[in-house]
This record gives C-alpha cells, structure tokens and sequence, in this order.
C-alpha cells in the first residue's frame, strides 16, 4: 500500500503537535509561494556559496593532484617511491582525522555564533595553511600544515548549511542544496582542471600550492563584501522551516532559536534512530568518496599509465559526472520524500559496488578508457545519493536551530572512516595491488547499501504506523 508523503506529514502534525489541518494547508500554501519568490539575493548568496565553497578545493583537492609529483620529488631527496608514498598516505589521514574532529565541533559552533562567520574562517585559515605547507621542506611541517588546512576547512560547509537553513524555505531544501553540492564536485572538477593546466604548462607542485591560495582568497574577499547570514539583514522575510525536524514544537521563542544552548541542540538529534543510521551512511559513503578523492590520480599513473597532467584532468571526471547525478537526485528529492531519498541512496550504492567489482578486474596498463569511465560511473552512483546526508537530510532533522549541527556529526561520523583513505589504503595497494583494493572497496560499498535498505524499510514502517495512529 502506498503512502502520500506530505498526507503522512499533515497526520503527524495533527496527531503529535497539536496544529489544526487549515493551520497545515495554509502553511504549506504559504511554503509554496516563498519558495517561487526568490530575490536576486537569493540568487547572489547561492552564487557565493558556490563559489566561496568551490574555492576551497583549490586548497584541498591540491595535495591529490600533486602527489605523483610530490612522490617523484622526495625521491630526488633519497626517498624511496613506495615509502614516500605510505607516509604521504599517513599525512592525507591524519588530514581526514582533523577534519572530522572539526565538523563535530564547527557545527556547533556555526549553529551558535552563525555560518557566514564559519564560512569566511574556514577560507582564510585554508589560504594560511596551504601558503605554510607550500614552505615547507620535509614531512614535520607537511603534516602539522596539512591537518592545520583540514582542520580549518572542517567550517566551511555547516557555515554554508547554516546560511541555508535560513534563507530558504524546506520546501526547496533538496533542490537547493543540489545546487550548493556542486560546489564540492564541479569545485573540485574545475580545480583539478586548472591544476592540470598549470602542470602541462611546467608548474611545479609548490607553484600549485600557492596559485590556489591565492584563487582562494579573490574568493574570501567577495564573500567578505556580499555574503549576510540571515534574509532579514537585507530587509526580506525568514523563510520557512520544516515542521517535522527534531526541534518542532519544543521551542517557540525566537530569541532561543537564535542563540540556542549546546546541549539543547544535541539531545533531540542524537535520540533520532533515523539520525543515527544516516551517520553509518556516512561512515561507508565518506570512506569510498575520499578514497577517490586522493588516490584517483595515482591510480591513473601507476596502474592505468598516464601522464601527471592527464591523470590529473581524468580525475576531475569523478567529481564532474558525481555533479550531474546530485544535480538529478536533489530534483527528485523533493518529490520523493524522506523514503525516496533512502531508495535512491539503495539504488546507486548497490549499483556502485557492481562497478567497484569491474575495477577490481580491470588489466594494468591495458585500455586506459575502460577504468577511466568505471571511475566516472562511480560517481555518478555514488555523490548523488551521498550529496544528501549531510545536505537535505541534515535541514531536514536540524531545521534552523541545529542544521550545521546535525550536517558537523554526520559528515564528522563519516570523515572517522575517511581517515582510513590514507594511510589504510596506501599500505593495501602497496601490499596487495590496485585491484584487491578495489574488490574491498566494493565490500564496503555493499554493507553500506545495505543500511540504506534498513533505513528505507524503517522510514516506511514508521510513515505506516504515524499514519494508522493518527486517524
């Protein structure tokens, strides 16, 4: 038997929050003009999230890109290839770890103090880190600089939730945050471009290093100068939130929500089962993410055979073809519902383990297209359905009051996993090949496919049960 997701949210509302139906359908009328009158500032804070956001893969996506190059030049200093390699690995790892540990804390902090303030920090400390790293001579400051970037950067995105969250209505959520992902895609795509670029052209790795700094910081001066946190500093009404978050009903003074105690946004999340199953999302989807992330261009040079700059340009088709399928996912999003996104999460994770299995098969130094597009393939599988845990499903569960919060512990959860794309899977293609490491890759992929087939069944279950109760 089927179920109308919003029939089911009016239910619910009725039953559990007391508001009347008319009260409900004039809402909904209401979240349903807000969400066509959008201003051109609007449109302008959209672009510079995109931007600013983007430009933060200047500052992060250069240390993948670099690596073959980085590897080649510590081997000139009496470094052997494979342990170079390991230790960058380690680097790239602790990286991930500061990274996390900084999204359960800068979400909360965002949530607190405002996203435009975590937003413009997160640039400026990734500009001051990446010029430190560029500096740098040897493994010391290579580590302590690249965990001060990720560490730093860990702000960026619950600011840009944060500000989010209070420009648009939750009718629009996952549509506009399809458009906010492509920032961390077609971001990381074009900077992975314009570094192949640079490198075709004879720049070295520090040369990298520092035009992306500066790119950076052209950006943090136009979101200095235009971006606001809040529609009502330029003189238009809040929008709407979603009246099923986890804070509904427990808090109607403005002044609260504005300024909210720490432990008053956590409790609400973290005693949602829904919330806890999107965090083991996050664990197996942030995993495979990073993992291509920084390996893909080494993979395309030590397995595929590639050039430097081609397996440079060729990694960018990862995050470009991840850009259409958030793109696609997000517009369906909205129509499906909660369950639909736990569907569409199923769907592409078990269909990217059947791709990750084919890599694990693919021939060295054969046919340099056929891994090439089972790359492409997988994100598109994969960065669609993963753009919505820490994306739509965060507003969804946190609302105005504890979106940066809820989008800090689910990607922070996930980045816990994510430490292992370094050091872990350095040490497994050194030990065990390229293609091993796949076929693990693709285990992982289906035992997370697998959660999201729980948390489909669940979410349904729970949507029968609310709507039985409340007739």
């Amino acid at each position: 038997m089927a179920f109308d997701q919003q029939d089911i949210s009016t239910e619910v509302l009725i039953k559990d929050e007391g508001f009347s139906r008319e009260a409900i359908v004039a809402g909904s009328e209401a979240a349903g003009a807000e969400s066509s009158a959008l201003t051109r500032w609007h449109i302008i804070t959209v672009a510079l999230l995109v931007l600013g956001y983007s430009g933060y893969y200047f500052c992060r996506s250069d240390l993948s890109v670099v690596l073959p190059l980085l590897i080649s030049d510590l081997g000139q200093h009496g470094i052997p290839a494979d342990v170079a390699q390991v230790r960058l690995g380690f680097i790239a790892s602790l990286g991930v770890l500061a990274y996390a540990i900084g999204k359960f804390v800068c979400g909360s902090l965002a949530d607190i103090f405002g996203g435009r303030n975590s937003f413009l920090a997160g640039m400026a400390g990734a500009i001051l880190f990446t010029v430190m790293f560029a500096l740098g001579g040897g493994f010391p400051i290579f580590t302590l600089a690249w965990m001060g970037n990720r560490l730093v950067q860990s702000s960026g995105w619950v600011g840009l939730v944060k500000v989010s969250s209070r420009w648009f209505s939750y009718s629009v959520y996952g549509t506009v945050m399809a458009v906010l992902s492509l920032s961390y895609l077609f971001g990381d795509a074009a900077s992975r471009e314009i570094m192949s670029e640079l490198l075709k052209h004879g720049m070295g790795w520090r040369g990298i290093f520092f035009t992306g700094a500066a790119l950076l910081a052209v950006l943090l001066v136009a979101n200095l100068l235009l971006l606001r946190e809040t529609p009502q500093e330029r003189g238009l009404p809040a929008p709407r939130t979603n009246p099923l978050n986890v804070y509904a009903g427990k808090d109607e003074h403005p002044q609260t929500i504005a300024k909210p105690g720490l432990m008053e946004i956590l409790k609400p999340l973290l005693a949602s089962r829904f919330f806890w199953l999107v965090c083991l999302l996050s664990l197996g989807t942030t995993l495979l993410r990073e993992t291509f992330n920084l390996w893909t261009p080494t993979y395309f040079v030590d397995f595929v055979g590639l050039s430097n700059a081609d397996a440079a340009s060729r990694s960018a088709l990862f995050p470009l073809f991840g850009g259409v399928s958030v793109l696609l996912a997000g517009f369906l999003s909205d129509r499906l519902g909660l369950n639909g996104r736990s569907l569409v999460l199923f769907g592409g994770l078990a269909s990217g383990a059947g791709c990750l299995f084919l890599l694990g098969r693919v021939q060295q130094h054969g046919s340099p297209w056929i891994p090439v597009a089972l790359v492409a393939l997988v994100g598109f599988l994969l960065l669609g359905p993963y753009s919505y845990l820490a994306g739509a499903m965060s507003m969804d569960f946190g609302g105005e009051k504890g979106s940066a919060t809820a989008a800090g512990i689910i990607d922070g959860v996930g980045y816990l996993a994510g430490v292992m794309s370094g050091d872990t899977m350095a040490r497994v293609t050194v030990q065990y090949g390229w293609r091993n490491a796949f076929l693990g890759l693709a285990a992982v992929c289906l035992l997370t496919a697998a959660v999201a087939l729980v948390l489909a069944i669940s979410q349904r279950r729970a949507a029968k049960l609310r709507a039985q109760t409340a007739v």
